[in-house]
């Protein structure tokens, strides 16, 4: 089964987000829904165009990025970069985008009516270079109630050939977070991999998404990534991660004699609603920078 809202692809097997069934139903059942056409081609063009000022330093300074080259191309200097973190802090689109009337409303349908948000990444994937192994993102990003929701914003049309995400639907149901492992497949980044699921590789759902489309995805769905295979060009994303306001998020160590109960990472983005922990403050602690290949660069 492929999961297709690519214009041609008329024949998806996944409704709009507005269709009979409910977005909130069918995100609870299969652990993921799509939101077509949820930015316009101009907002689109635009978050592109900001990608190479991010990826050319104008934004800021970007860990681990190598200075630009004079006189070269903005598609070479892009395609240098697979995946830059945090970068809602160097650009105020990327901020706006991370609030985006289009996304924040069907995640509170999904999540609630209090929504923040803690990550943001921003992958450009040229041809030849890895994807991602079976992981869940709840293993990276704990939460208190199990309402870690990515936002997958496709900036180009990804398919299969350039490495769209492959999903295991229903994989979130059981609330469990599976092993993991280091590997050495050359096809991933250095992402860790889970293992020793459930679920089949022939369970797998393809999601291939038109530019512009958001994949709402739950934090305990297996998902994966594969390289892009293309012979020529970019599978961009710019990935939000958001949750409940209403939960603490142990993200980060406890400070010292506090419980970890209590630990509550607070480099956040208030999005919709309220924060009840607004008196706590928020705190800048983490900086942009690179995610490397294959010789770490994840948080974990």
């Amino acid at each position: 089964m492929t999961v297709r809202t690519i214009p041609e692809n008329t024949g998806s097997t996944l409704p709009p987000a507005s269709a009979a069934g409910g977005l909130a139903s069918r995100f609870d059942r299969d652990g993921y829904a799509v939101l077509p056409g949820a930015l316009t081609p101009d907002e689109v063009t635009e978050l592109r165009a900001e990608t190479v000022r991010i990826c050319r330093g104008e934004r800021g300074a970007v860990e681990g990025a190598l200075p630009p080259v004079a006189g070269e191309s903005d598609d070479d200097t892009v395609r240098r970069f697979l995946c830059v973190h945090y970068p809602h802090k160097l650009s105020a689109l990327m901020l706006d985008t991370m609030r985006h009337p289009a996304v924040v409303g069907p995640l509170t349908e999904v999540i609630g009516p209090d929504v923040k948000s803690m990550q943001s990444m921003l992958f450009v994937k040229s041809e030849g270079r890895p994807g991602q192994a079976w992981h869940q993102d709840e293993m990276f990003i704990p939460t208190r109630d199990r309402s870690l929701t990515a936002a997958w914003l496709a900036l180009d049309d990804a398919t299969v050939d350039n490495g769209c995400l492959w999903v295991l639907p229903g994989s979130h149901r059981p609330g469990v977070i599976y092993p993991n492992r280091e590997h050495d497949d050359a096809r991933y980044d250095c992402t860790v991999e889970s293992y020793d699921f459930p679920y089949d590789e022939s369970d797998a759902v393809p999601v291939e998404i038109a530019a512009g489309s958001v994949l709402l995805f739950n934090g305990y769905l297996l998902h994966k990534s594969l390289p892009n295979t293309g012979r020529r060009g970019f599978r961009r994303a710019l990935v939000n991660h958001y949750m409940s306001a209403s939960s603490l998020l142990p993200w980060a160590a406890p400070e010292v004699e506090q419980p970890m109960a209590q630990a509550d990472f607070r480099d956040i983005v208030l999005v919709a609603g309220r924060d009840p922990y607004a008196y706590k403050g928020t705190a800048g602690i983490r900086t942009p920078r690179v995610r490397r290949d294959r010789s770490g660069g994840c948080d974990r």
